[in-house]
């Protein structure tokens, strides 16, 4: 059965993309803890990050360094925060939060709330950053 991931992947659920290319999917997270929270994901369904094959791993990695840039010019933060649980979706992510302060680096806190309007603002400023 496909992950929420591959559905969203394959635009059978919306989401809002902050940056795509052949190979990877940023998109923000729904439950953030910080404005710009985003999840960067293959779009190759692989459970765990370390099951992926080295070039998907090192590309991911490329690719989320590209995105956190993005977040970097777009959110107002000290540092884009990177984290890999990799247990509530079983599709390999990387969690990337713009954060002032390092509690908004817990991903089991409470989670802020933005209206599709503001999602949609949010990814299309860190859109128009990504390069």
């Amino acid at each position: 059965m496909a992950s929420i991931f591959t559905k969203i992947i394959n635009g059978e659920i919306p989401s809002h993309k902050v940056a795509e290319t052949d190979d990877y999917l940023a998109f923000l997270d729904i439950h953030p803890t910080a404005k710009g929270h985003t999840l960067c994901v293959p779009k190759k369904e692989v459970d765990y990050i370390f099951d992926l094959d080295d070039d998907t791993l090192s590309g991911l990695m490329r690719f989320s360094k590209r995105v956190a840039k993005a977040l970097e010019a777009s959110i107002v933060c000290k540092r884009v925060g990177v984290l890999v649980i990799g247990t509530e979706v079983p599709h390999a992510h990387v969690h990337l939060i713009p954060f002032q302060s390092e509690r908004q680096m817990d991903i089991s806190s409470s989670k802020l709330q933005y209206s599709s309007e503001e999602m949609a603002e949010i990814a299309s400023a860190i859109r128009s950053n990504f390069v």
